[in-house]
């Protein structure tokens, strides 16, 4: 069994999203321990998030390059759930699974490797800081940097039954804010133009853009508008997720969407939509299948794989067309609640998988 001390020491660090202090700490944490592996810290500082890093290695332009992604945020503020503890099958805590974890398989890995080969070389990691409040900031980063890559390893948590994740769907978040004209609901109803009914317009509309066939879904999850029960709402809001498969649906559920904002509902409405694509649907590809199988003849056995419909960073490099395939964390549960866990077992398997594989692309000493 792997010693536990390392994921302790940054389970029981406080490292919410918006707790840059305590993200940028286990960042030096993280930077220290792959420092002593050789490799070389890229800072991308920022002010109020904390700073995403890109450990390098050598690199040799004859070979692939790998691509290892995590990210130090997790979701619970601090002196909400805190604390690391295990007992003979699991370890406990925010971020055992999701994804500190997952960074702690990536790092045993690579220090397995690096003293059976003595150096690394083509394998480098990147870790940012804003994944669980959506990588607003940091995915124009990962999109960029992910045209130096060949293939991409993400280290979210594993299936049930070790499934690596082949795909995302994408996500965007959209808010419509409508604008009608106040007027006393007694006295001059006939005069308002009422906000609330155009929203409730819309949201019919919206809801029926969804094809649960195609996996795709439009959802109108927050509507808020008015004044008060006397008064013709002059102004409403609707925050609307849209999530898919595949990018013909994106672009249907887009098109959609304009569409029924530009449409006038109730006479003296306007409407505008503010929003984008969050991170875009990770697809099947060829180039990914070529690299499962390919991981599959150097692991001696198959993989399971399994598509879900949240998202990940993974999303993000495989847009970006780098052959991505997810999950190569450990098997846990409860993430993003106060039961999350993390099996004690599926860190040593995933540990000797990634090591196998991280083997096959390592060009150390190679010319």
């Amino acid at each position: 069994m792997i010693n536990f001390a390392e994921l302790k020491s940054i389970i029981n660090l406080n490292s919410y999203t918006k707790n840059k202090q305590g993200v940028d700490q286990n960042g030096a944490i993280f930077r220290t321990w792959m420092e002593q592996l050789g490799f070389h810290t890229e800072t991308f500082q920022r002010e109020e998030i904390g700073d995403h890093l890109l450990f390098c290695s050598l690199h040799n332009s004859s070979f692939p390059r790998v691509l290892l992604l995590g990210h130090l945020d997790t979701v619970f503020p601090p002196n909400t759930f805190e604390g690391f503890k295990e007992d003979a099958d699991w370890v406990y805590g925010p971020g055992v699974c999701d994804m500190k974890g997952g960074n702690i398989v990536a790092l045993e890995s690579l220090k397995r490797l690096e003293r059976t080969q003595g150096g690394l070389s083509n394998i480098d990691m990147l870790l940012v800081s804003d994944e669980e409040s959506g990588s607003d900031d940091s995915k124009h980063l990962s999109s960029e940097l992910a045209k130096n890559y060949d293939i991409c390893l993400v280290f979210e948590a594993a299936g049930k039954d070790h499934e690596v994740v082949v795909g995302r769907k994408g996500v965007g978040t959209f808010t419509i804010s409508l604008v009608g004209k106040a007027a006393h609901a007694g006295n001059h109803y006939a005069t308002g133009c009422n906000a609330n009914l155009a929203a409730a317009h819309m949201v019919i509309a919206l809801t029926a853009l969804t094809r649960l066939e195609a996996g795709s879904t439009v959802n109108a999850g927050k509507i808020s508008g008015g004044i008060g029960a006397n008064t013709i709402s002059p102004k409403a809001s609707i925050v609307v997720e849209l999530r898919y498969t595949q990018t013909l649906e994106r672009d249907r559920l887009l098109k959609g969407l304009n569409d029924i904002v530009a449409t006038t509902f109730v006479e003296g409405v306007s409407a505008e939509l503010e929003g984008g694509i969050q991170r875009d649907v990770m697809q099947p590809s060829a180039k990914q299948a070529d690299l499962l199988q390919h991981i599959e003849a150097l692991l001696g056995y198959p993989l399971k794989t399994e598509k879900r419909g949240g998202v990940s960073d993974a999303n993000i490099v495989s847009a970006a067309g780098v052959a991505t395939l997810d999950g190569f964390g450990p098997f846990g549960d409860g993430d993003h609640t106060i039961h999350e866990r993390a099996s004690k077992l599926s860190f040593e398997r995933r540990i000797d998988e990634v090591s196998k594989i991280l083997l096959a692309y390592n060009c150390f000493g190679k010319t």
